[in-house]
């Protein structure tokens, strides 16, 4: 590998990390932001969703910057802008404050994920390039790992503040990398979807705002049907755009080929489930089970353990077999994983209510998870994977914020053992669904001769 190639896959690896390092750090700091802000279960659920609204409805956007402006400086500018977002977190006096700086951190933080993808897709090509999306893929997923245990150590020692300062270290080591990158060329005739992404973030932002408050307000408040009553008419008016506009930020065609919309709806109920169960069982063993930031992090180790021992056999497995029949059979066991954990009661006992659950769970997961990204990243041409990842990385995280936004209905005024039973059955229910869904929708690929 190339010297130049060698250094963009450290730069695309390094900027997205902050990005998903980050998504999997805030979960066990909830708990203690409120204990000093106040807010309760509407602030825990803002903090999250502030974020995943701007970074799910620019990811798209943010491919079109890079074609226009040139990719190693939109790259410099989410580094920079998610550095300066970062230590606002840091600051925040007050809760609405921190939701406000959430939100300009998930909008700069739309501009490396997409950017880092475009950077291989730029100057790798062919085999190099699958390759080289693999590896990122699998640096990436290394933070779900480290995400929990570093965010737990943090908070218990200098405090929820310091898992959003601690950014600024990859970030400058980024930033160091990146300016020995040599600029690659931009592509000819590059445009920018500003209405899409006005619509996008109209029609993301006014529901989600809408299910998180009427648990407080009702259905009939008038915040609740503005919210609605733009959201809902900016959202489809979006797609009308991405199918008019001659520059899309999310082509509409790519959908005509049945294994990337099959995959994509799998992707939805698949990651969706994942977000809420992640999120109501890091709440649920600090608040109810009395654990503390760091053990809560540790809990979930299992999967993540599991993750990085058996994710590359599957990954081959699938490879050679097919992806149809492990996207059935994983999110159907991970599924089982969490009926497991309607054992849990209370006084909680980790290792005979939960751990089972989990280590099921994990199993379940890791067989899901690089099927499911070499079928939605199969069904494309090689030149449309970088597009095609970012609009597959922006519905795992549209359906998150929107799993996450319901939490409040399904979990009931206070989080409880009844509230925690009926989250486990409901992620259950949106695993097996994208198991069904994938076993009846995904195609096998032809087996070469």
């Amino acid at each position: 590998m190339a010297s130049q190639q060698r250094l963009v896959l450290a730069i695309a690896v390094l900027a997205s990390l902050v990005t998903f390092l980050d998504a999997a750090i805030i979960n066990v700091a909830l708990p203690a932001m409120v204990r000093e802000l106040g807010g309760g279960l509407t602030l825990q659920q803002w903090v999250v969703d502030a974020y995943l609204i701007t970074l799910g409805s620019l990811m798209l956007v943010a491919g079109s910057l890079s074609d226009a402006f040139g990719r190693k400086r939109i790259l410099g500018l989410g580094l920079l802008g998610f550095g300066a977002t970062s230590l606002l977190c840091a600051l925040a006096p007050t809760g609405p404050v921190l939701i406000l700086a959430r939100g300009l951190q998930g909008a700069t933080g739309a501009l490396l994920v997409p950017g880092s993808l475009a950077l291989i897709v730029s100057f790798f090509s062919g085999p190099e390039q699958a390759k080289a999306i693999g590896a990122w893929t699998g640096w990436t997923g290394a933070a779900f790992i480290a995400g929990p245990l570093v965010g737990g150590a943090l908070v218990d020692t200098v405090g929820w503040r310091w898992i959003f300062a601690i950014n600024v270290l990859p970030i400058a080591l980024t930033l160091m990398l990146l300016a020995r990158l040599v600029e690659p060329p931009r592509p000819a005739g590059a445009h920018i979807d500003v209405l899409g992404a006005v619509l996008a973030c109209l029609g993301l932002g006014g529901p989600v705002y809408a299910l998180i408050e009427q648990p407080k307000v009702g259905w009939t408040h008038p915040s609740v049907l503005i919210s609605l009553g733009l959201g809902v008419p900016a959202f489809i008016a979006f797609l009308v755009q991405e199918r008019r506009t001659p520059h899309p930020m999310m082509p509409l065609d790519l959908f005509r080929e049945r294994n990337f919309w099959v995959g994509n709806l799998a992707t939805t109920a698949i990651y969706g489930a994942l977000s809420l169960g992640m999120f109501v069982i890091t709440l649920f063993l600090q608040e109810v089970g009395g654990f503390r930031a760091t053990t809560a992090g540790l809990a979930l180790m299992p999967t993540t353990l599991i993750m990085l021992l058996l994710s590359s056999a599957f990954g081959g497995l699938s490879g050679r077999l097919g992806p149809r029949w492990f996207m059935a059979a994983g999110p159907c066991l991970a599924g089982v994983g969490f009926l497991l954990m309607l054992n849990v009661g209370t006084p909680l006992n980790f290792w005979t209510q939960m751990l089972p659950g989990v280590g099921v769970f994990g199993l379940g997961l890791t067989m899901t998870v690089a099927p499911l990204t070499a079928a939605v990243l199969g069904s494309i041409r090689s030149e449309q994977a970088g597009i095609g990842s970012a609009i597959n990385n922006a519905i795992s995280r549209v359906a998150g914020l929107i799993a996450i936004a319901l939490t409040g209905l399904i979990v009931g005024p206070r989080l409880d053992v009844a509230g925690f039973h009926r989250v486990m059955l409901t992620t259950a229910v949106l695993l097996i669904l994208g198991g069904v869904i994938s076993a009846v929708g995904i195609r096998n690929p032809p087996r070469k001769a």
